[in-house]
């Protein structure tokens, strides 16, 4: 790739996910319109799934950067009863609302057209779950928006990021994403992190905000449960 292509690439790359909000809803618009992301739109049997479906415990899921729905309609349905998909991109939102319809979930699925920078959910869930989304926060804000976040997790709500930190090939550690769940294991109280063979080698991470003691004082959730036990 010539160096004037490779930077055109590089600067649509950096504007589709950090730019101004408009600008990446017309570049997202653009890509499931033509069909980009469509050998995507099949994921059945993904290793998110198990740990969503143990976490959102029957009740409510916050899927922000949705895309075309695959999470809504390939969990298991009994998993939860209410989930909420936020998307910047209006045209990946009218295949997941399609998708609901075929699938008879239309009832407790609903979608909403947004940067979910800017999005304000109402009400608090059982899972927040960011599925590659977290590609385009900022490494310096990705505590910033998992704190935003966590005023609307339920007492015992958990994130759930997904991300390809592991290169396919090799299993050698991706730099960048594993620099991005550094931080969440370091800021967080981390429940489980799974490594998976499948395709992309990809990591699910579960966390929660660290519970605050009597003292002030960060402590993990399995030790907060105990102190609140003894207290």
């Amino acid at each position: 790739m010539n160096p004037v292509k490779r930077t055109a690439v590089l600067m649509y790359s950096f504007l589709k996910a950090y730019g101004p909000s408009p600008l990446k809803k017309y570049f997202w618009d653009k890509e499931y319109i033509s069909e980009k992301w469509h050998f995507a739109y099949n994921t059945q049997g993904d290793c998110v799934y198990a740990p969503l479906e143990k976490y959102a415990r029957g009740g409510s899921i916050l899927d922000l950067g949705c895309g075309s729905g695959n999470t809504s309609t390939e969990v298991a349905n009994s998993a939860y009863e209410k989930y909420i998909g936020v998307d910047v991109s209006e045209a990946a939102l009218e295949k997941a609302r399609r998708r609901s319809r075929e699938c008879g979930r239309q009832d407790k699925n609903s979608f909403a057209c947004s940067d979910f920078f800017a999005y304000q959910p109402q009400g608090k869930f059982d899972v927040i779950l960011f599925r590659e989304s977290m590609y385009h926060v900022p490494m310096s804000k990705i505590k910033l928006i998992l704190d935003k976040y966590a005023l609307n997790l339920k007492d015992d709500g958990v994130f759930i990021v997904r991300l390809f930190a592991a290169n396919q090939e090799t299993s050698e550690d991706k730099r960048r994403p594993t620099a991005m769940l550094g931080i969440m294991e370091a800021e967080f109280d981390v429940l489980e992190k799974i490594k998976s063979s499948d395709r992309g080698r990809p990591t699910v991470l579960v966390f929660k905000p660290y519970t605050v003691s009597k003292s002030g004082a960060s402590v993990p959730a399995k030790s907060a449960e105990t102190l609140q036990h003894t207290v």
